[in-house]
């Protein structure tokens, strides 16, 4: 029988689309081995004390039962965390594969993601002449008596 039209998706047909195994061997590397690990334990778990709390609330305990209602919602934030990262690896871009270079080929440069800063080398700026400063020359005979009388306190200045 033909596939539906309608809902034939003809992107996951592609030979590295999403839903081929191609797109699906992204999922099976060591990171992701572990976020799935995680994942699911942390669903357990939440879970595990959701139902912890009901049985505390069917004791007695009113304040169990808000709790009772929270873990479930922890447990469901994580499962969508989870198919959220997995739609996003396997909508994304699958890093090319690399090829061994031919022997005796030149070996091409490219352009390298963090690149070192370019280094610039100052001077310090040059006073126009006839522009001092009385305020400013006030100031650091101000700052070289600080520094001439460092247990002394602002208001201690003489000038």
């Amino acid at each position: 029988m033909p596939p539906n039209p309608a809902t034939y998706d003809t992107a996951s047909e592609t030979g590295a689309g999403p839903g081929t195994l191609d797109g699906m061997k992204r999922l099976w590397t060591p990171a992701w081995i572990a976020r799935h690990v995680a994942m699911v334990v942390l669903v357990v778990g939440f879970l595990g004390l959701g139902w912890w709390q009901v049985t505390r609330a069917a004791g007695g305990n009113t304040l169990s039962f808000g709790y009772a209602i929270e873990w479930p919602v922890f447990a469901g934030f994580v499962v969508f965390v989870w198919w959220r990262e997995v739609r996003h690896t396997l909508r994304g871009t699958p890093a090319p594969p690399a090829t061994p270079a031919a022997a005796g080929a030149e070996p091409t440069t490219a352009t390298p993601a963090v690149r070192r800063p370019v280094r610039v080398s100052r001077v310090p700026a040059v006073p126009v002449a006839g522009a001092d400063d009385g305020d400013l020359a006030e100031y650091n005979r101000y700052l070289s008596w600080l520094n001439a009388n460092p247990g002394a306190r602002p208001g201690d200045y003489p000038g």
